[in-house]
């Protein structure tokens, strides 16, 4: 950015509808495909989803990555090919590593499908350095090690953004 060394460029996300909710993508963009091993940065929520409403990706495969999911709130259950079934909750952290191949699902749990379901977070994707793409696919979860101690959303007439403290 002219006048500003620290700042190379600026990316406003593009909105991906994923059915019932929408996903904010900052990466890949136009002015960037990639920061670092970052290949897609994801931000849902927050929202509030509504009886008849939910989280439903359906299974899906990946190769050569890592996708790591934040959540702030709501609930998301995760099942994958390895056999895990795992509900990741608010300031918890659920790391999928792909590496030769693996398919996953996320939806809403059905305790979050009756209406009145808060649901926000992250998902990062992270490209595996080449010499890892084909290592054995794996996945865990981290139980609450973030505490989310305040958030709040600013608005101006066409802009909207979500900023989080924690500790």
């Amino acid at each position: 950015m002219p006048g500003n060394p620290a700042l190379d460029c600026i990316i406003i996300p593009k909105l991906r509808d994923l059915g019932d909710f929408t996903v904010r993508r900052a990466l890949p963009a136009v002015e960037r495909r990639s920061v670092g091993p970052f290949v897609f940065f994801d931000q849902f929520g927050p929202t509030v989803l509504q009886a008849g409403h939910a989280l439903d990706v359906r299974p899906h495969p990946h190769i050569g990555l890592s996708t790591l999911t934040w959540l702030f709130a709501g609930e998301i259950q995760h099942k994958d090919s390895l056999g895990n079934d795992m509900t990741i909750r608010p300031g918890e952290v659920n790391w999928m590593t792909a590496g030769s191949g693996i398919v996953h699902s996320e939806r809403s749990p059905a305790s979050q499908r009756h209406g009145n379901a808060p649901l926000g977070g992250t998902q990062v994707w992270l490209a595996l350095p080449i010499e890892k793409e084909e290592m054995a696919p794996a996945c865990q979860s981290a139980p609450k090690t973030f505490h989310l101690s305040a958030s709040k959303t600013f608005q101006s007439s066409d802009l909207s953004w979500h900023h989080f403290y924690g500790v």
